[in-house]
């Protein structure tokens, strides 16, 4: 599966032949999370597997995603280690704030937009009681 990733990212075969290619290997995949359903050792490992089955694949048919979290893992790294080195925050609000600001300041960088006028923008929204601006790419 993931050879097969490699190749497509760097331009052969093709997504299509990638989705074509990778039905057998679902298939696999699916088999195997069925019958360790029925192994009660395996069975709350594999149940969560199944469940969230669908979104395994999503590399497959959507462009500019991989098959594992490894870039987002490595984007909100810094994120991570200032909260276990500030000792936390010390009210819900503070909280939100330090789960949110990293994604935003993150999402902003990755798309080459400027933070600062995206927090402008967006308490400027709230002052006016309208939706915070959009972090979805092109908007």
């Amino acid at each position: 599966m993931f050879g097969r990733w490699e190749k497509v990212r760097d331009g052969t075969p093709s997504r299509s032949e990638l989705r074509d290619r990778m039905v057998g290997t679902r298939r696999r995949v699916e088999v195997v999370l069925l019958r360790g359903y029925d192994d009660g050792r395996a069975r709350g490992f594999c149940t969560d597997r199944w469940e969230h089955r669908a979104r395994r694949w999503v590399f497959v048919d959507v462009e500019g995603v991989g098959p594992t979290n490894n870039a987002a893992e490595r984007s909100l790294r810094h994120a991570v280690i200032w909260r276990k080195l500030s000792f936390g925050t010390q009210s819900a609000g503070g909280s939100r704030f330090v789960e949110r600001m990293p994604s935003v300041i993150e999402t902003c960088r990755q798309q080459k937009r400027d933070v600062f006028a995206w927090m402008v923008n967006a308490v400027h929204a709230h002052l006016a009681h309208r939706p915070a601006p959009s972090l979805l790419p092109g908007a």
